[in-house]
């Protein structure tokens, strides 16, 4: 069995899908900043901003459009409650000295995608995010933190240069993105193989 989430392969895969998308991704949040002032379709546009990795994760080129469907909307509820318990949890944490907040925030870092996936309820997504990040929390941390790293290098770069240094860091902000939102894709795909995380009742 293949391992999950090796290193250089994970990253490579990110920038790829990110690559694939990029006109998409950026439409989309373009779009997200330009409606996020009309109310109840600014729920639906959060929700599926949310749900970006879980549609880049199914290998497929997405439409910015997809945003307004209104599907994004009728999970507000659940989606809110999700939160809500997340970020009191992660809160809680925090107050044992940060490191706690720093693993139950990857520890439930797949809840909102199962949640918007799998349509299971919110403590059934905290479960079995803990479940599917087990053992991997080490890999997602330092999988995210050099992506972090090498956007950061860029953009330190890009700003000392004159002249063309807005240009690079124009590209690192853009790439940065979609390699960021596309490496989420990517966990969420690689952990949830041979994964038996079930699916609401029709």
């Amino acid at each position: 069995m293949n391992e999950k989430l090796s290193f250089m392969p994970s990253l490579t895969d990110a920038y790829v899908i990110g690559m694939k998308n990029v006109t998409s991704i950026v439409v989309a949040v373009i779009l997200y900043v330009l409606t996020v002032w009309i109310p109840y379709i600014n729920v639906g546009t959060t929700i599926a901003i949310s749900n970006l990795p879980v549609e880049l994760s199914k290998g497929k080129v997405i439409s910015p459009l997809s945003i307004f469907d209104a599907k994004y909307r009728n999970v507000m509820g659940e989606y809110f409650l999700l939160q809500g318990v997340m970020a009191a949890g992660i809160g809680i944490g925090f107050v044992f000295l940060v490191i706690p907040a720093i693993v139950i925030s990857i520890s439930w870092s797949m809840a909102v995608y199962l949640l918007l996936d799998k349509k299971i309820s919110w403590a059934q997504c905290l479960t079995e995010s803990n479940k599917m990040t087990m053992g991997y929390k080490w890999k997602i941390f330092f999988l995210q933190l050099a992506l972090a790293f090498v956007i950061f290098i860029t953009l330190m770069i890009g700003v000392n240069i004159p002249y063309i240094g807005w240009l690079i860091v124009l590209i690192a902000v853009i790439v940065g993105l979609c390699a960021a939102v596309s490496l989420n894709a990517v966990i969420y795909r690689e952990l949830q193989k041979n994964d038996e995380t079930p699916a609401a009742a029709e």
